[in-house]
């Protein structure tokens, strides 16, 4: 039986300014959901209302360019899959009021803040304001780094379900960045319910040597975590514990603040 999709594709009447092969890759990649994560190309094929020769093609188009993984005969798409929608968030009007929040709290600290969001096993910035250069890798919007060592991605894998947590973890590459990081999953599990419970993460030269960082939770008006707000800064400048005592309130307030704008935006 038709879907929504396949009506969607009869309905339109191509024109100078359509294109087909494009609209039908579009609707391979919608045919994947929670309810269907993985697939066959039969199943993509009728999803999608595409023939199966038509769904191949565009499978394998998209798994040479990365958003879409072949195991056998199942296809899944990849986290790379977000980055067409990065753009879209970076500019949504929420990161625009947040950003005046964000300038406030470094300047009330005087460490860099930044927001990001979780995306498979690794976070996305999608907003940052710096103070000094304190990390030798640049960061920026679209940069990714892996949420098991960064501040950030255990506040947000705190939000996940168990079961999709232990999952996270278990393909997450977790190798020893310094002497300090954390990779057995139950230490990591651990660590995590303890994030959960308090409400607020602090990750002391696990990422990087030399770099202490705190995040705090990012919600939506129903109270689901959807980011993660953090300051960073020196360990030889401000310690761990100076940090904690110094700035996580200000840092719980700008986090609050951004989700009271992010409670009242048009869903």
């Amino acid at each position: 039986m038709a879907n929504a999709a396949s009506t969607l594709i009869a309905d339109l009447k191509p024109g100078d300014g359509y294109v087909q092969s494009f609209a039908r890759g579009l609707e391979v990649i919608r045919s994947f959901s929670a309810t269907a994560p993985r697939q066959t190309l039969t199943e993509v094929a009728g999803r999608s209302g595409l023939s199966r020769a038509g769904a191949r093609r565009i499978l394998l188009t998209l798994e040479a360019l990365g958003y879409v993984r072949s195991e056998g005969k199942l296809f899944s798409l990849t986290p790379r899959i977000l980055d067409l929608g990065f753009a879209y968030l970076s500019s949504m009007p929420i990161w625009n009021l947040a950003e005046p929040v964000m300038e406030a709290l470094v300047e009330q600290v005087k460490e860099s803040c930044s927001a990001a969001v979780l995306d498979g096993t690794d976070i996305v910035y999608v907003l940052r304001v710096p103070t000094h250069k304190i990390m030798s890798i640049s960061l920026g919007m679209g940069s990714r780094l892996p949420a098991y060592c960064t501040s950030m991605g255990r506040m947000l894998l705190s939000a996940l379900p168990e079961a999709e947590l232990m999952q996270c973890l278990a393909a997450s590459e977790r190798t020893a960045r310094t002497k300090h990081t954390v990779t057995g999953v139950e230490d990591l599990v651990t660590r995590i319910a303890q994030i959960r419970k308090q409400g607020w993460s602090l990750v002391n030269q696990e990422l990087e040597e030399g770099l202490v960082s705190m995040a705090a939770p990012i919600t939506n008006r129903a109270g689901e975590m959807v980011a993660a707000l953090n300051i960073s800064g020196q360990a030889n400048r401000t310690s761990a514990k100076a940090m904690q005592e110094a700035m996580l309130p200000q840092l719980l307030a700008a986090a609050q603040a951004i989700s009271r704008m992010l409670s009242v935006q048009r869903t």
